[in-house]
């Protein structure tokens, strides 16, 4: 191995392991490769810009944005007040409300940790107070937060859209059943959870209260109708529906609901500018890493290596799916796509995978890595909710993540799953 590969993975390990951010560990490495190297430091600047150069991009940032407005006008309590009226007086009646109300907030912002935070701040308090435990309620909210990644508009499948250079809009639609069944396996936990626990069941909605709530929630039902609808109808592409979800949202808020104040506006834009600022930071100083993993021909040499000793492809795809839950316990579940994403592509080649298959097997493990505890990022954003420690949470959410290995395990080896709509 020479010594750049040796830098590019021990140098990086090492880094990652003292608690050196993500991003920055990625460019101490990249730029001390090209120095022993001897390779001209301009091609650090070139690679980071172009890592930037693309207009499917530019979907994070209002997407991003576009769960902050949402949020904060009061589209998300509409919607949680429309899921109740259906599914309140059903066994475990809350956390299908939970379950329902992430799954369409995930069809508009595209982002787990919005969908966590929205729905989470409203559903965590509603559910202990209603006899569930804060830690079950919180392990439920973080868990349907991550739906955001399967269900379309995702980001997730926005990055992985540009990495593996797929259609985004095809990715989109392979993710809608594996979204459902995972959000149909969560309402068998709360389910379960509420017959164990004999947590009494509420009244069923009247027929006026279920008109009122779709009356006030029509705008709330509109905005997945309208992006989804764009996108598929050919009306504009993924990037563009995330404006128009920003303009929708900030339209709807203000001048309908009345909530959202212009005095908001900027700290609105500055939370969701901090977010989009982690995430570009890794993938644009994963680009130099990845230019530098390509020079090696590291990819190639471990796809072939990998080819020649594994012969079933159903043992490949169940190694990786372990090896990226390993690597989701210790790293940022993006970073693992951006900076492994040449050498998973090389894999799926390898062994004839379909790439909207194989898309779809990854951010199903994405979504995975942010529930799961250590330090999924999700799972931090249901604590500081519920000010609850990771311990109080961990204990509950396991259940959840055990039903999404499963979910993982039947996209894996059930391709019809992912390409039922191709």
């Amino acid at each position: 191995m020479s010594s750049t590969a040796c830098l590019l993975s021990a140098g990086f390990g090492f880094l990652m392991l003292i608690g050196v951010p993500f991003a920055f560990a990625i460019g101490i490495v990249v730029a001390l490769s090209l120095w022993f190297a001897d390779i001209d430091f301009l091609l650090l600047s070139q690679t980071v810009v172009a890592g930037t150069q693309s207009f499917s991009l530019l979907a994070i940032p209002f997407f991003m944005l576009a769960g902050e407005l949402m949020s904060a006008g009061g589209l998300s309590q509409r919607l949680i007040k429309v899921a109740d009226v259906f599914v309140r007086h059903l066994t475990g009646g809350l956390g299908h409300v939970t379950v329902v109300a992430a799954t369409v907030f995930s069809a508009i912002s595209g982002s787990a940790p919005a969908t966590t935070a929205a729905i989470g701040a409203i559903m965590i308090p509603a559910m202990a107070a209603r006899g569930y435990s804060k830690g079950f309620a919180t392990a439920l909210s973080v868990s349907a937060g991550v739906l955001a990644p399967l269900i379309p508009p995702s980001i997730a499948f926005v990055i992985w859209g540009v990495i593996a250079e797929q259609s985004i809009a095809r990715l989109f639609s392979a993710g809608i059943i594996p979204g459902l069944i995972m959000a149909v396996s969560f309402s068998v936990i709360c389910w379960w959870h509420a017959k164990a626990k004999n947590i009494p069941t509420q009244k069923r909605a009247s027929l006026k209260e279920i008109k009122d709530a779709l009356r006030d929630g029509i705008w709330a039902l509109l905005a997945p109708v309208i992006v989804l609808g764009g996108i598929y109808g050919g009306v504009f592409t993924p990037t563009e529906a995330a404006v128009v979800s920003c303009v929708y949202s900030i339209l709807v808020g203000a001048f309908i609901e009345k909530r959202l104040k212009w005095k908001e506006l900027p700290a609105l834009v500055w939370n969701s500018t901090k977010i989009t600022a982690i995430v570009m930071a890794i993938i644009i100083f994963s680009t130099g890493f990845g230019v530098l993993v390509a020079q090696e021909q590291l990819s190639p040499k471990l796809a072939a290596w990998l080819t020649a000793n594994i012969h079933e492809k159903w043992v490949m795809l169940f190694i990786l799916n372990i090896a990226f839950f390993l690597l989701a316990a210790v790293m940022d579940e993006i970073a693992i796509m951006v900076v492994l994403g040449p050498l998973l592509i090389a894999i799926a080649n390898s062994f004839s995978i379909d790439p909207i298959h194989f898309g779809t097997i990854i951010v199903t493990n994405v979504s995975i890595g942010m529930a799961a505890p250590p330090i999924g990022y999700c799972l931090f954003v249901g604590m500081a909710i519920s000010g609850l420690k990771l311990s109080d949470v961990s204990k509950h959410i396991w259940p959840f993540v055990a039903m999404m290995m499963i979910v993982l395990m039947l996209v894996t080896y059930i391709p019809g799953f992912s390409l039922a709509f191709q």
